[in-house]
């Protein structure tokens, strides 16, 4: 499957943004999708997982309550809806893949990555 994040930006504090993340390929419903991000300087880090359906998530505690991950299996597509952003949410983000389906955290469990989209928060 490949895989391309899209709907970065400049927003400031307090603001939204929602990415996107378009894949190819017929079997996409059959992937867990994860979301990292990386900010200059640090190590690429877990932000969400969505299940195969988008029944279940899983975020990192700096994102909970703020952003909410969801699929459309129809399209192909993968959403992040990130709400209050925060300075500290800039980074840029890349959307994953994991072959077996099960929602995974870190970065070397997951089997293909998309380029990444650059957030970028002002204070």
């Amino acid at each position: 499957v490949q895989l391309q994040a899209f709907g970065g930006g400049l927003v400031q504090a307090g603001g939204s943004l929602r990415l996107s993340c378009a894949a190819s390929g017929r079997t996409f419903s059959r992937y867990a999708i994860g979301w990292f991000r990386q900010a200059p300087g640090k190590e690429r880090e877990f932000v969400a997982a969505i299940s195969l359906s988008g029944g279940t998530t899983d975020y990192a505690d700096s994102v909970k309550g703020r952003f909410t991950g969801s699929r459309d299996n129809a399209k192909n597509t993968v959403y992040l809806q990130m709400n209050s952003l925060k300075p500290e949410d800039t980074a840029v983000y890349y959307c994953a893949a994991r072959r077996d389906g099960s929602i995974w955290r870190t970065s070397q469990g997951m089997d293909y990555w998309g380029k990444g989209t650059l957030v970028t928060v002002s204070s």
